[in-house]
């Protein structure tokens, strides 16, 4: 038996959150039926040379409609078609539901595909010699979009529409199906690349760069929702930037273009028919378009894909610094006069930013000629960087810009620069301090603590206490001056008075991490 959906793993947003969308059952897949559409003055047919599939098309004029533009890219525009088997025994080729027992598979399959599933249980003239003549293997299928983008048969959607797939076929737009094979994904973008063999080459589509793309900017989004394959919408970008929380390294673009179940994984074109994003996820609070969709921008996909099409992996950039937030506070004891930029709380050892002379207490205000606005952007902008590649940085350092020159660095899965939690707020003094020697590394567990002053006491009445400073957090730093021990710390203090400041700045380790707070000084 089998069910056919529509794009199972299309993302919806509800008010409880991101979480991917029940499909719907049964639905009917409609393949595209429309022959190759030949674009005037150039080569795109089903049999002849390969074309970008827009190179004859400058910006449109959004008052003639849009039938040019569409003529022009749509048959680069694939429907996806995805097969899984599930063997409710747990025998089947879908390995990661086995020893699960009947129940939890029930649960599972309607939680997924929707609460009109039904799964009856097999009988012995179906068992097929089943171990246990108890339950068959499910089919199941779902469909999304996609998109060619060179002419030997490479094919771009989202990663959660092929996840867990046993079988990938990609329906062109004339209707041929073609198997597919995975050449790489790449979760953390939900991305993937296809590729297929036809044996001719096919129409492609070119990225175009979305950052150049503005707030009320016309899009075009081509695609399968539903399975209703070579559907055409339109809109304009409603916002940039939306932090989803669904991937920490993409800010989507937000399109009013209606895009529904099925269209995941299809392109979102801009006037000139070039791609500037990919639909990925739908904000509805039941699983229908209202209005609120977003794409990946190209120029986070465009770089993924090209190391998806080089090696079937993506490589993440690596800086090698835990980074927090920046306050009013923190950016005024800094002499900064806002808060944009990215506060290094620690530098890795022999991490790229160590050999580049990075150093705790600095703040890194722009990336490689990209600006730094919240500390959010940094993760993003090294793990889209090219291990190799020299990048300059500019800090903020000792009420003074400085630039280094960083060799970025590798890493498969790790962060690349960590955020740590953000807990700077007001305080008083009302501690007590130590020297870091082998009895307090001893009886607050400090094992590995090789420098710092150790706070001994802390006085439940001040704000530091409030806000979270204990017995055996460690202050390894002060305004500018590495302390070793409480007399470090008071001269620190003590200059900072001299100099009027109203506070003074402190890094303060608790756990393996440490995290700058900010102490008011009193008069």
């Amino acid at each position: 038996m089998s069910n056919q959906h529509s794009d199972t793993g299309f993302m919806n947003k509800t008010k409880a959150g991101l979480r991917r969308n029940p499909a719907v059952a049964t639905t009917i897949v409609l393949a595209a039926l429309l022959s190759v559409v030949a674009i005037p003055g150039s080569s795109v047919t089903a049999n002849t040379e390969p074309a970008h599939a827009a190179a004859q098309l400058s910006r449109i004029d959004v008052n003639d409609g849009f039938a040019e533009l569409v003529k022009a890219v749509k048959p680069a525009v694939v429907n996806i078609s995805v097969t899984s088997y599930v063997n409710r025994s747990g025998s089947g080729q879908n390995n990661r539901h086995r020893g699960q027992n009947p129940q939890q598979l029930e649960e599972f399959f309607r939680r997924f595909f929707g609460d009109s599933f039904n799964f009856p249980r097999n009988t012995p003239e179906d068992s097929n010699d089943n171990d246990d003549n108890t339950y068959p293997e499910r089919r199941s299928s779902a469909v999304g979009s996609g998109f060619l983008i060179d002419p030997d048969g490479f094919v771009v959607t989202n990663y959660h529409v092929i996840e867990n797939a046993d079988e990938i076929e990609v329906v062109l737009d004339d209707g041929t199906r073609i198997p597919a094979t995975l050449k790489g994904t790449d979760q953390k973008t939900d991305l993937a690349l296809l590729e297929i063999q036809t044996g001719r080459p096919l129409p492609y589509l070119e990225f175009g760069d979305s950052n150049e793309a503005e707030v009320g900017d016309w899009v075009i989004a081509i695609g399968n929702p539903f399975g209703l394959g070579g559907t055409t919408t339109s809109g304009i970008i409603s916002a940039r930037g939306r932090d989803l929380r669904a991937g920490q390294l993409v800010d989507f673009i937000q399109i009013d273009a209606s895009i529904n179940r099925g269209n995941s994984g299809g392109p979102l074109f801009n006037t000139r028919g070039q791609v500037i994003g990919i639909n990925s996820v739908i904000y509805s609070p039941n699983g229908g378009n209202i209005g609120i969709g977003f794409a990946i921008p190209s120029a986070v996909a465009s770089g993924v894909i090209a190391q998806l099409q080089q090696s079937g992996v993506v490589e993440r950039g690596y800086l090698g610094v835990h980074i927090q937030a920046l306050t009013a506070e923190i950016a005024e004891s800094l002499g900064l006069q806002d808060e944009s930029g990215a506060l290094v709380t620690e530098v890795v050892e022999d991490s790229p930013a160590q050999a580049a002379g990075i150093e705790s207490g600095d703040v890194i205000l722009e990336y490689d000629g990209r600006k730094v606005t919240t500390m959010r952007d940094l993760p993003k902008l090294v793990a889209l960087t090219t291990r190799s590649e020299e990048v300059n940085i500019e800090l903020w350092r000792n009420n003074g810009n400085h630039t280094v020159t960083v060799t970025i660095g590798s890493v498969d899965t790790e962060a690349v620069a960590s955020a740590g939690k953000d807990h700077a707020d007001d305080l008083q003094l009302g501690l007590e301090l130590a020297e870091l020697d082998q009895a307090h590394i001893e009886k607050y567990g400090l094992t590995g603590a090789t420098s710092g002053v150790v706070i001994v006491n802390v006085d439940p009445q001040s704000p530091a206490a409030q806000r979270g400073l204990r017995e055996g957090d460690i202050i390894k730093r002060v305004g500018d001056t590495m302390v070793s021990n409480p007399d470090d710390v008071i001269e620190a203090i003590r200059q900072g008075k001299e100099k009027e400041k109203k506070s003074v700045l402190m890094l303060v380790q608790k756990g393996k991490y440490s995290r700058f707070v900010v102490v008011p000084l009193k008069a």
